[in-house]
């Protein structure tokens, strides 16, 4: 092709993906660096092969933006949960395998943690806004639906724990792990992403939530 004859259709097309992926790569470094307040269009547009102008043409906008990275961001995770096949494995290890899932999907990704943590200070609303946020649902809390039925059936596991709960305990410690490092690491001198803690901390991690699972139900 000469500079002369134009893009065909399907290239065009290409070139529209590959654009608007490269620009939720950048954004995604620059709003997790700078937070949203703090991030720039026009320094993203710099990082990138295009301009202020076709970010607004793509995306409506920095809201609509931060939306879009947001929604990769979640997006992301969701298709590693939909890949986990714990299905041979009994509850017990099914449970754990989930978690280390997890564990290893944040620690990774430190900034999906920063993007999250982001948009809990403007009240989500960018997640609220999101139309495809709300049908990402999470492939996970399925997956815990079907250990924790397995578990019970076979009367391993305590049979008044909700999915949600173990699905808030998994993150909760992977997002802190992940989130707090710099603070927890000044405050008692132990850095909770040291390569040498790692192997302990992942089974910290499943060890917590399987007693939880097995431990005796209280008296009603």
């Amino acid at each position: 092709m000469t500079s002369a004859e134009p893009a065909r259709p399907g290239e065009r097309v290409r070139d529209a993906v590959r654009t608007r992926a490269e620009i939720l790569e950048v954004a995604t470094r620059e709003f997790a660096r700078a937070g949203y307040d703090g991030a720039r269009v026009d320094e993203i547009a710099a990082r990138t092969r295009t301009t202020k102008r076709m970010i607004y043409y793509y995306f409506g906008g920095k809201e609509q933006l931060f939306t879009a990275v947001l929604e990769r961001a979640y997006g992301t995770i969701r298709e590693v949960e939909q890949q986990l096949d714990v299905a041979h494995l009994d509850p017990v290890a099914a449970v754990r395998r989930l978690a280390e899932l997890t564990f290893d999907h944040h620690e990774r990704h430190p900034e999906f943690i920063r993007l999250v943590s982001i948009a809990s200070i403007h009240e989500t609303r960018h997640i609220a806004v999101s139309g495809k946020l709300g049908r990402l649902g999470s492939p996970a809390l399925d997956v815990i639906r079907r250990i924790l039925a397995s578990g019970r059936e076979s009367g391993l596991f305590r049979t008044d724990v909700d999915a949600v709960d173990v699905h808030a305990m998994i993150s909760s410690f992977c997002f802190f792990r992940v989130a707090n490092r710099h603070t927890f690491g000044t405050l008692f001198g132990r850095d909770l992403l040291d390569g040498a803690q790692r192997a302990h901390y992942r089974t910290l991690l499943g060890d917590m939530v399987i007693a939880y699972l097995t431990a005796r139900e209280p008296a009603r």
